[in-house]
């Protein structure tokens, strides 16, 4: 199999990331083809039935290896541990078709300029496109850099102003023409499956062709009671899997066939705007966004104007995140790497709503963007497709009752053999001797056996629908049972949704002052704390209605001032019009300004922890707030500003589980135009104003459900975004952390200017520490902890920051550290997907459960996910839970251990049926055997 391989050219598709594949180019040969047919014909049909379970074999029986760019047909094989073999059929796609619309020639200037993959993937001077489809998305052969690309989305090297100089105005009706051939249209088809085609899969399925052979030879040996019953539950088994399957694809379905259908406005070059049907948009097009409440219906760069977006299609939480327009810059750095550090910040996600657009004061007067994905490519798309192509699961009860059945089989062939002789020696007529041959087959291994081992499962999704949680994906039930270790999100999985506004510390050059407490009722005093609660938030004004983030409603509603969009008659310099401007409440006293109106908004990002916002005071100062992690917003202070006991007074709050939020501000010239300044030369040199003090309690039933997990001794891991000590609080009052049992704080730094490292840990409680350096291979917890009770009595605590640095540099250490790791805090969306996977490799079974928010990824890649979530990003977890709180968690893992013990059961039970009657059947031969002699 090895030479098959090496004798043709391979490469690899979609190198680095979850899908990557190998692929390998073929050639079919005439020869080959005429005596596989041959052969299907002399098998009666056998032999097309091994191809279709073994496609690899269909393609080194009919092809000969040659080089890819050769290739007629290519076989992809997968790069992880099941090495998943598939055939793909080379198709052209002939751009002739094109060629009398407007002239299309070898030398025409759009298919000359070879920056981009489309234009490298036409041949010349036949002007076609060698292309396959894999997984809904479509490849092309390039022909400079000799392989297979994605095609759809624009090119990652071009830089922002490539982008704007290129796509600013919109695409000529040739070059839309072209892209669309080529792309393919931007939909997003989940056909629903035709039940004939469910069925003839599912019928065609090694074990029901095995049952079909079995129950002709019963029928003709007359054992008909029995052959009866294993149709009869057999027919039941299909038909429920076929409904199932069905059931899923109509769902699939309508969730995005809506994507298909929807009009927008497109901005062509010496065109103008036109309206068009959202299939008809290609990489590269220009989008006019008017008005509100638009559904995206691919990913396109923002870069003209601002957009509110609601998000949770991808995130499963409903917040408006404001979207900022890409800069125009002179630098050569691709538009991804050049947007610090979250560029996703200007992209405008397919399935994502539009809740509000906003132009820009200077510019064209409109919201533009760029397509940068279509179809599959889209980000919406990706979620599809992760549920239309599940990752394959490794468990070990399917591994085992195969290896066991081939075990059978073995025994079976010995017995059919033994069989022969003896029939054949007793003189028993040839049909004789072929049926009691092949009944030691049937007898050996069990043909209900498939059946049997399903009705568990789906016995205990009924029983999990009644309890409001939802299974898209029935065989990961069986592995609900074998989880030993639960991860769980922070906020809205184990605490409350909602938080409550506890007070706030302001603080001068003296130091922190007084707490002002919200509950005495008393407003709080103006001055640049109350303009910062006032303005320093992503709130927006729909319908009359403020949205937006809980922590920023309950911060606004704190001050209890107004929101207004200004009208046409609004003139104050500099400020434009339809500015959002927060004011006073009319019984406000005391306030020397107006209002505030919001220039500009530098949204919060996960990855930087902050958000900032630009504000003109009405007849006062230009300032900038800045809002996020305390210890983010320090560190952008001026040292003098921030008290000297800032950080124990941090710890103080978060401690006792508060949730903690820091303030600062500065001014700003009033010369500068908004759009010119920068987010570093804003986010500099700020005044340190205070902290933000919110209360965020545990479910009811967070508590109890820890407990029960704990005491089964099923491990459970909180991973959250949330501030490091919040985290250790609320795990100890949880009961994740008990009072008797250490937490270890474990910190990790990279050395500035060189590539080494330094990790520390210390008793949360005694602040005591060492420090290794990165040489180091193994921590002696004993040393440090003078605890004689028993291993497991600490947990270990890190941050994202630590995590990450560990995962760089102390790689060796990572295993020992995650084994009694509990609290991983301020990590981001991707840290949580690979510290799953990095306790998927120490061999645990590990479930994931959150709210949607952030969690996606690491529902995605747990063996079983559980979204609290009823947004649709909850279809990309296994398991959707109505109710909103962990409770679910305990009972997937029991119903999960009932259809295991249901599937042992009937396991044994089949298994020792077969060797009953096998026991049975040789003691027939045998007597056979003994009487031949006689006989004779």
């Amino acid at each position: 199999m090895g030479d098959h391989f090496e004798k043709g050219q391979h490469a690899l598709l979609n190198e680095g990331e979850e899908n990557e594949m190998e692929i390998f180019g073929y050639r079919t040969q005439s020869c080959r083809q005429a005596l596989c047919l041959a052969g299907s014909i002399v098998s009666f049909g056998i032999l097309p039935l091994v191809f279709y379970w073994r496609p690899a074999w269909y393609v080194w029986a009919n092809c000969v290896p040659c080089s890819l760019q050769e290739a007629d047909i290519v076989l992809l094989r997968t790069t992880d541990e099941y090495q998943t073999y598939s055939s793909k059929k080379v198709v052209w796609i002939h751009l002739s078709t094109l060629s009398s619309t407007f002239g299309l020639t070898p030398d025409h200037p759009l298919i000359t300029d070879e920056e981009y993959i489309i234009n490298r993937a036409i041949r010349k001077p036949d002007l076609k496109v060698r292309c396959i489809k894999v997984q809904k998305m479509r490849y092309v052969w390039n022909n400079l850099e000799g392989q297979f690309q994605k095609i759809g989305s624009l090119e990652d090297w071009l830089s922002s102003a490539q982008i704007h100089l290129k796509f600013g105005s919109g695409l000529t009706r040739e070059e839309q023409e072209i892209r669309r051939l080529i792309c393919g249209p931007n939909t997003i088809d989940v056909e629903i499956t035709p039940i004939w085609k469910l069925l003839i899969k599912e019928v065609l399925n090694p074990f029901y062709i095995f049952q079909l052979f079995s129950v002709c030879l019963w029928f003709s040996e007359d054992y008909k009671e029995y052959a009866v019953a294993i149709i009869i539950m057999s027919i039941i088994s299909i038909a429920l899997t076929v409904y199932d399957l069905r059931e899923q694809s109509v769902k699939l379905h309508h969730l995005v066939e809506s994507h298909n259908s929807i009009t927008v406005s497109v901005c062509g070059k010496n065109a103008g705007i036109q309206e068009l049907e959202s299939r008809f948009l290609v990489p590269g097009d220009l989008l006019i966004l008017t008005g509100n409440k638009v559904q995206m219906p691919c990913d396109a760069i923002l870069i003209d104007g601002s957009c509110v977006v609601d998000e949770g299609m991808l995130t499963g939480e409903s917040i408006p995140v404001t979207k900022t327009p890409l800069l125009k810059t002179d630098s050569s750095v691709p538009w991804k790497l050049q947007s610090e550090v979250d560029y996703k910040r200007h992209i405008l996600f397919c399935g994502t709503e539009v809740i509000q657009a906003k132009a820009a004061s200077s510019g064209p007067g409109t919201v533009r963007a760029v397509v940068l994905q279509t179809g599959f490519n889209t980000a919406k798309g990706d979620l599809v497709r992760s549920i239309l192509y599940p990752k394959p699961m490794n468990f070990k009860l399917y591994r085992d009752a195969i290896r066991f059945l081939l075990c059978l089989v073995g025994t079976a062939t010995i017995g059919m053999i033994y069989t022969l002789c003896v029939y054949v020696l007793s003189g028993e007529s040839p049909e004789e001797v072929v049926k009691k041959a092949l009944d030691v087959v049937t007898i050996a291994v069990p043909p209900a056996l498939p059946a049997a081992l399903t009705t568990g499962i789906i016995y205990a999704q009924r029983r999990l629908k009644k309890r409001g949680i939802f299974c898209i994906s029935p065989q990961r039930i069986n592995v609900c049972g074998q989880l030993n270790l639960v991860c769980f999100d922070k906020t809205g999985t184990l605490t409350r949704d909602g938080l409550d506004l506890w007070g706030v510390v302001p603080c001068d050059r003296n130091g922190f002052q007084e707490v002002h407490s919200f509950a005495s009722g008393k407003a709080l005093p103006w001055g640049p704390l109350c303009a910062a609660m006032a303005s320093c938030h992503s709130l927006i004004l729909l319908n009359g209605t403020i949205q937006g983030d809980p922590l920023d409603l309950k911060m606004f509603e704190a001050t209890t001032w107004e929101m207004a969009i200004s009208g046409d008659d609004f003139h104050i310099k500099g400020v434009p019009a339809h500015a959002m401007v927060v004011k006073p409440c009319k019984t406000a006293s005391q306030v020397p300004v107006e209002g505030i109106a919001i220039l500009h908004q530098f949204p919060f990002s996960s990855a930087l922890q902050r958000m900032t916002v630009i504000v003109q005071e009405m007849g006062g100062d230009r300032l900038a707030f800045m809002k996020g992690a305390p210890e983010r917003v320090a560190g952008f202070c001026h040292p003098e500003t921030v008290p000297t006991s800032f950080v124990s007074e941090l710890q103080i709050y978060t401690t006792q589980g508060f949730r903690v939020i820091a303030l600062a501000y500065k001014k700003l010239e009033t010369d500068h135009h908004t759009t010119a300044l920068t987010r570093e030369k804003v986010e500099s040199d700020l005044i340190f104003l205070g902290l933000l003090i919110l209360e965020n309690r545990l479910k009811e039933e967070t508590k109890p459900v820890l407990e029960e997990l704990i005491s089964a001794r099923i491990r459970t891991v909180m991973i959250t975004g949330d501030n490091l000590q919040t985290a250790v609080t609320v795990a100890r009052k949880s009961g994740m952390v008990s009072e008797s049992q250490k937490v270890i704080l474990i910190e990790a730094n990279e050395t500035t200017g060189s590539s080494s490292a330094s990790i520390s840990w210390k008793l949360v409680e005694e602040k005591k520490h060492a420090v290794y350096g990165n040489q180091d291979n193994y921590i002696n917890i004993r040393e440090e902890v003078s605890d004689n009770g028993r291993e497991g009595s600490y947990h270990f605590a890190l941050s994202g920051k630590s995590f990450h640095v560990i995962t760089q540099h102390f790689s060796s250490l990572l295993p020992k550290i995650l084994i009694n790791g509990t609290i991983f805090a301020r990590m981001s969306p991707g840290q949580k997907s690979s510290l799953v996977e990095e306790f998927q490799k120490l061999d645990y079974f590990v479930g994931m459960c959150g709210d949607g928010a952030n969690d996606c990824g690491a529902l995605k890649m747990a063996h079983v996910g559980i979204s609290l979530s009823e947004q649709e990003a909850s279809v990309a977890s296994p398991f959707t839970s109505k109710t909103p709180n962990i409770e679910c968690v305990p009972h997937l893992i029991k119903e999960g251990r009932a259809a295991l013990v249901t599937s042992f059961c009937m396991f044994k039970y089949m298994a020792l049926y077969s060797m009953i009657q096998r026991q049975t059947a040789c003691q027939t031969t045998s007597f056979y055997s003994r009487i031949w002699p006689l006989q004779l």
